[in-house]
């Protein structure tokens, strides 16, 4: 297991982070109970450079991951007028979060401001179905767009994780048919998925998660 010293906060202290970049630290990591796994969006090599866009999809009860997906799909639809790919996971809790690969050189000084926009834009929108603000006395019946989350001191977290949970579940990729299923007429248990169910999951499908992590866009000048 390897780390690395990292620049965090206006006052620029380093803090040592376990590097997570094989199977044996995997396992070290299992071994010490940690459960719920949250990295960065950026990775060691360029760690004031998000490798996405994020939008962290939080539902504000009675709401449920049911109204998550209606706004992932109006996510979707804005990027793809852009000429952008989005793509969605479950949270392994009560919401998910939708990504734009980005892979290049943006900073969080570019994908901060373009992400909170984008929400707010949505709030415009739909003010009854969606809120850009994190105050909890705003979410009831609602779903957050959490622009927050493209910031170099927050994490998100990473597809594949469980939950610490009486009933473990998973942070699983998913496909844009099954947001549209559940969208138009699903139940949240429709996207709940355990470890079992993931592992069955990525023997059909593949790495969902993949062109997260490969697929180079680049961001217009204003969403």
């Amino acid at each position: 297991m390897r780390t690395a010293p990292i620049a965090v906060g206006s006052r620029s202290a380093r803090i040592e982070f376990a590097v997570c970049d094989d199977l044996p630290t995997l396992v070290w990591l299992a071994q010490l109970a940690a459960i719920e796994l949250h990295p960065s969006l950026a990775t060691v090599a360029s760690f004031d450079r998000p490798t996405v866009l994020a939008f962290d999809l939080d539902p504000g009860e009675p709401a449920t991951i049911v109204e998550c997906c209606e706004v992932a799909l109006r996510i979707r639809g804005l990027f793809a007028e852009l000429g952008l790919e989005a793509l969605p996971k479950t949270s392994g809790s009560k919401g998910m979060q939708v990504y734009v690969p980005l892979n290049g050189d943006l900073t969080y000084e570019a994908t901060k401001p373009y992400s909170r926009a984008v929400a707010r834009a949505l709030e415009s929108s739909d003010p009854d179905l969606v809120t850009s603000q994190m105050a909890k006395s705003l979410r009831p019946g609602k779903v957050f767009v959490d622009w927050s989350q493209n910031t170099l001191t927050k994490t998100t977290v990473a597809a594949y994780s469980l939950r610490a949970r009486t009933l473990p579940t998973a942070s699983a990729p998913l496909r844009w048919e099954e947001v549209e299923a559940t969208s138009a007429g699903g139940k949240p248990e429709d996207l709940r998925f355990t470890a079992a169910d993931v592992l069955d999951r990525f023997e059909r499908h593949g790495d969902l998660f993949a062109p997260v992590l490969e697929l180079e866009q680049e961001l217009p000048a204003s969403p």
